[in-house]
């Protein structure tokens, strides 16, 4: 049986080729990707038994959609078919001054009006370690909210540590309600994975002294963060991500682990951007791996943003990265030479 159980919406990805704009493509790119089925995948590629929970059409979009996961070695058997198609998000990626652009075509997607009844969790959690599930789930729907509600019952009961990332998106629901049902499922968590700006839209809770636009995080502003939130929340553990955005093309990119007693920051990396989309999921999953493996918890910030780090660099949702290449780069070794 799996060890890591993920819950959610795996999509079709449509981008135009290179950076050009949505007018002016005749053609699209197409990929697969999605929060937590991007989480699966890296732990797939980082030898986790790993399985991916949803709902796909029962047609031949929802069975590539499952094809390219199993590609990767993601367990399939507890997804489910049916419904009226599987969601749409196009891409433009953006560059220098210009921000990437996202469209969602996801409305009336399978897993929207999936159903708990149609998922047996005694058996899918049966022998698992870990649920991981993210906040545009149950933004999806009231069918969404109850299954992400059952899970995380079914999850605790068994015992098995649940993480979240927060993943707020606008395009899906305000932050009152956001901030309702997000904070009745954080009852269950363990784990919470944040941005920047998650817990402001979502809690309310704004880190002070930081301007996100112009790229100035504050350390201290964070730490009262991530405080606020175990304190209100009874989390295990709380992980932010600092993105400090000087442009689409450049960041500057780190992380933040709180354990309710100490704090704990990562190296700062200056990226070029090849890809931004899924770096958040590549960090969830770099977090989960080390979790799992019983890293300190510095090597496990280090890890997590050292697997985000080079997800910036790949193409695609996915993080197609291993587990020695994430850490030669948390060794030092970020010179890019090409290996012989």
């Amino acid at each position: 049986m799996s060890k890591v159980i993920c819950l959610g919406e795996i999509m079709l990805r449509l981008s135009p080729p290179g950076y050009l704009r949505f007018n002016q493509a005749t053609s699209f790119d197409a990929a697969y990707g999605g929060g937590e089925a991007n989480v699966s995948v890296s732990l797939a590629n980082y030898g986790i038994d790993t399985a991916f929970v949803t709902k796909v059409p029962d047609n031949p979009i929802g069975q590539s959609a499952i094809n390219e996961l199993r590609r990767y070695g993601v367990n399939t058997e507890f997804i489910a078919k049916g419904g009226e198609r599987l969601g749409i998000y196009f891409l433009e990626k953006g560059a220098s001054q210009r921000p990437s652009k996202v469209v969602y075509d996801r409305a009336h997607s399978s897993i929207s009006s999936a159903k708990a009844e149609e998922f047996d969790w005694d058996k899918i959690f049966d022998k698992a370690k870990w649920f991981h599930f993210t906040g545009i789930t149950p933004a999806l729907g009231v069918d969404t909210t109850i299954l992400a509600k059952e899970a995380c019952k079914a999850a605790k009961e068994k015992g098995l540590t649940i993480s979240c990332d927060l993943n707020y998106r606008k395009s899906l629901w305000s932050t009152q309600k956001a901030g309702q049902i997000m904070g009745e499922l954080m009852e269950c968590v363990d784990v919470c994975i944040a941005n920047e700006e998650d817990a402001e839209k979502v809690f309310g809770i704004k880190a002070d002294d930081s301007d996100i636009s112009g790229g100035k995080l504050s350390h201290g502003g964070y730490k009262d963060v991530a405080k606020k939130l175990i304190d209100r929340f009874k989390f295990k553990k709380v992980a932010i991500t600092l993105r400090g955005s000087i442009s689409a093309s450049d960041n500057n990119w780190a992380a933040m682990l709180y354990d309710g007693n100490e704090f704990y920051f990562s190296k700062s990396y200056p990226v070029h951007i090849v890809d931004r989309v899924g770096g958040g999921d590549a960090f969830g999953g770099g977090l989960i791996y080390a979790i799992l493996n019983q890293y300190n918890m510095q090597d496990t910030i280090e890890f997590a943003v050292a697997a985000s780090c080079l997800k910036h660099s790949i193409e695609g949702d996915f993080n197609h990265v291993t587990v020695n290449e994430v850490k030669t780069l948390m060794g030092g070794d970020g010179s890019g030479r090409v290996q012989r």
